[in-house]
C-alpha cells in the first residue's frame, strides 16, 4: 500500500509539473510570436486575421500544423502592392479559437472563414489554399460559389488517397491521447523538434533562411493547436471523399500548382485528377519542386494568382 501511495504521489507530481510546463510553454510562445493582425468573432469563436494592401481581394489559407506566418514571411509582401490580402489562422491554430471540441471539418472551417472575412469587407475574393488549406479552399468554393471569384491551389489535398492514418495522429486524435499525450508534448517537447521536421516539408529545396525562427514552432505545440490539428487531420480523408462529386459543378477560374517532387501530397493522386475534374482548371506541374511552391518558386505562384484574377475579371 505504501508503495502504491508513493507511485500515486510521483504521478501526481509529474502531472502537476507537466501542466505547469505546458502553460508556461504556451505563454512563452504567445509572447514570442504575438498576433500579427486583428480578431473577429464568429459564432462565439475568435479568429485571427491580417489584412493588408489595396486592390482585388485574395484570401490565403495555410496548411496543417501551421499558421498565417507561412504566408506573411514572403508571399504577402509580393501581393500587397496590388491586392487586398487577407490572411487567416485557421480555427484552432495560430491565435484562432477552436470552433468546438470535435475538430472543425473543412466545411465548417470554410463556413466560418467566409463569415469572418466578410466582417472585413471581403465578399467575393480569390481564395488560395496550401496543402490541407487547399481542401478548405475547395470546400469554400463548393459551398459558397457566390463568395468565390477564383481558386489558386498549392499542393492541395483534393482527392482520396490510400493508406492508414499515421500512429502520431491516431494517438493524438483519440480521447486518451487528447487528454494525456497532448499536454505531455506541449510541456516536454522543445521547439527545435518541430523546426527539425520542417526540412521534410521543403525538400528537395532547402528550408528558407530564417523560416524556423519566424514561423513560431511554439504556436504549433499549444495544447489547443495539437488537439485541433490531430482531429482535423483524422477527418480530412472522409471529408475530401465527400466533396469530390461537387467539383464538376465548379464554374470559376481555378489555377492548380503542384511540385512533381512533392512526397507529402502527391501530384498524381491529387492535382492531376483534380485538373480533369474541374472544367476551368489550369494545372502547372513544377519540375523538381517539393511541398512548398510558394517558397520554391514564388514568381510562378504570383503569376498564377494574376492569371486567376484576370480570368475572373478582377484586373
Amino acid at each position: 500500500m505504501k508503495v502504491l501511495l508513493i507511485l500515486v504521489g510521483i504521478v501526481a507530481v509529474f502531472w502537476g509539473v507537466t501542466l505547469w510546463k505546458a502553460a508556461r510553454h504556451e505563454a512563452r510562445a504567445q509572447a514570442d510570436y504575438p498576433p500579427l493582425g486583428q480578431f473577429v468573432t464568429v459564432g462565439g469563436a475568435r479568429l485571427h486575421l491580417l489584412q493588408v494592401g489595396q486592390g482585388p481581394d485574395i484570401v490565403l489559407i495555410h496548411g496543417a500544423s501551421g499558421n498565417m506566418r507561412d504566408f506573411t514571411m514572403d508571399l504577402v509582401g509580393r501581393l500587397s502592392d496590388r491586392y487586398r490580402v487577407t490572411v487567416v489562422d485557421r480555427p484552432g491554430l495560430g491565435h484562432s479559437d477552436r470552433l468546438d471540441r470535435d475538430g472543425a471539418t473543412i466545411f465548417e472551417q470554410a463556413d466560418v472563414l467566409v463569415a469572418a472575412v466578410a466582417q472585413l469587407g471581403v465578399e467575393r475574393p480569390l481564395v488560395l489554399g496550401h496543402s490541407y488549406g487547399g481542401a478548405v479552399a475547395l470546400a469554400w468554393a463548393t459551398r459558397h460559389p457566390e463568395a468565390t471569384a477564383g481558386l489558386i491551389l498549392l499542393a492541395a489535398a483534393s482527392n482520396p488517397w490510400e493508406g492508414p492514418l499515421s500512429t502520431y495522429y491516431r494517438v493524438l486524435s483519440h480521447p486518451l491521447g487528447q487528454a494525456l499525450a497532448v499536454p505531455i508534448l506541449t510541456a516536454w517537447v522543445p521547439d527545435h523538434v518541430v523546426t527539425d521536421t520542417i526540412a521534410s516539408v521543403f525538400a528537395p529545396q532547402p528550408t528558407p533562411e530564417g523560416y524556423d525562427q519566424y514561423i513560431g514552432a511554439g504556436l504549433t505545440l499549444q495544447r489547443r493547436a495539437l488537439r485541433e490539428n490531430a482531429l482535423q487531420r483524422a477527418g480530412v480523408l472522409a471529408e475530401v471523399r465527400q466533396m469530390v462529386p461537387d467539383y464538376a459543378a465548379l464554374d470559376l477560374p481555378v489555377e492548380i500548382l503542384h511540385g512533381d517532387a512533392d512526397t507529402t501530397v502527391w501530384a498524381s493522386i491529387h492535382s492531376e485528377p483534380l485538373a480533369r475534374q474541374i472544367a476551368a482548371a489550369n494545372l502547372v506541374v513544377m519540375a523538381g519542386v517539393g511541398h512548398s511552391p510558394h517558397f520554391a518558386e514564388p514568381e510562378t505562384v504570383v503569376a498564377a494568382i494574376d492569371r486567376a484574377a484576370a480570368r475572373a475579371g478582377l484586373n
